[in-house]
């Protein structure tokens, strides 16, 4: 498993809708960015500041934010803490 370092966070991003709430399917080409995931590994933190995010957390982050990685097959997404706008 991947493990961040000082204020990173390792983010397993969530599935964009695939339909929308009046039943109509969203095709690929027009799918968002998922903008939000579940915290899968977090680092110590700084000196100066600690963790607020912790592994479980639903966190909601910027639309580019972050780099993606790919480890067996799966999409991770490696951010700093204060790119996450909000813990859900």
């Amino acid at each position: 498993m991947i493990k961040p370092l000082a204020d990173r966070v390792v983010i397993e991003p969530q599935e964009a809708m695939t339909q929308t709430a009046s039943g109509l399917f969203i095709p690929d080409t027009a799918k968002e960015k998922p903008q939000q995931g579940v915290v899968v590994a977090a680092g110590p933190g700084k000196k100066d500041e600690p963790m607020e995010v912790k592994v479980g957390d639903v966190a909601l982050y910027g639309k580019y934010a972050g780099t993606e990685i790919t480890v067996e097959g799966k999409k991770y997404l490696i951010v700093k803490q204060s790119d996450i706008l909000a813990i859900l």
